[in-house]
């Protein structure tokens, strides 16, 4: 089972280098990678080039969003993964995910792999398993990754909505992919999410024996222009619900995997999120 692998990058070489190396590596079949590179940086362009991958390129930085939607557009596999570019892939991990793609025997359905970080990065974050190999590729102890991956007991986790994530293509070509109004890419996530809900997607899935480590947002950590927008904001006014209600109701986020969702259940809890959720969009609407 092959995989177009699309990685949008600016100006973060070496982490690109060694997220492309753990693909070739730890990778049971061969796949696509599409990257896509924001703005010109000469080393990255000879990675492409000595491997011979497949690029799209901007002048400028123009953003998570819209540098994958236009990576998006060279992938020839039936499946569409999306990674950040400071990821490392652990042996096996497409292996895991075509058995769960087999077991579902549908295409409706949105898979992430468990993410794997330094314990800085994912401070009480239960999403996450907490092992510290490194918060930089200076002090990256790759021997001690693969050595002890394995040995965590972690369970698959309903509402996922974090990279990397495996879409099926023709499922992502009908949402339109990322909505590019998020752009530099925050909060974009959770509004593909929204967009797959409302095309009647109901397994959101982090599969646990498929993982990556993650160094996490190293290119916010490096760059400090980067400007962040204001994602919550730009949910709220577009959907008119808060994403804390969304991924708390509707994904029902970290929750252990049992069955694809439902609609959420409608208790005290949920009309109380949902009121709360309505005060905000009107305060944001009318008092900008």
């Amino acid at each position: 089972m092959n995989f177009s692998i699309i990685i949008p990058t600016f100006q973060n070489y070496p982490y690109l280098k060694l997220c492309v190396e753990s693909i070739f590596k730890n990778s049971k079949y061969n796949h696509e990678i599409i990257i896509h590179l924001n703005g010109h940086d000469d080393k990255s362009m000879n990675l492409i080039s000595e491997n011979r991958i497949i690029f799209s390129q901007s002048d400028q930085n123009l953003g998570l969003c819209t540098g994958v939607n236009l990576a998006s557009k060279k992938a020839t596999k039936p499946y569409i993964l999306y990674a950040h570019d400071d990821m490392y892939f652990l042996p096996d991990w497409d292996y895991h995910l075509e058995q769960e793609i087999k077991l579902i025997n549908h295409n409706k359905f949105y898979l992430s792999l468990t993410q794997i970080s330094y314990t800085g990065a994912v401070k009480g974050n239960i999403q996450h398993i907490q092992f510290d190999c490194g918060d930089k590729i200076e002090n990256f102890n790759e021997k001690k990754l693969l050595d002890n991956y394995e040995k965590f007991q972690f369970n698959d986790l309903q509402g996922s909505h974090w990279a990397p994530h495996l879409i099926h293509k023709e499922l992502w070509d009908k949402i339109g992919g990322f909505s590019e109004e998020f752009d530099p890419g925050f909060a974009s996530d959770p509004d593909l999410n929204m967009k797959l809900w409302k095309e009647g997607v109901r397994i959101f899935k982090s599969v646990s024996k498929s993982r990556v480590y993650h160094f996490g947002s190293l290119t916010t950590r490096k760059n400090a222009k980067i400007t962040r927008n204001n994602g919550k904001k730009t949910f709220l006014i577009k959907w008119g619900i808060t994403i804390e209600l969304f991924v708390k109701h509707y994904l029902r986020r970290g929750t252990v995997y049992k069955e694809p969702l439902i609609e959420p259940k409608k208790n005290m809890f949920y009309y109380f999120n949902l009121i709360e959720s309505k005060i905000k969009y009107l305060i944001v609407k009318f008092f900008k």
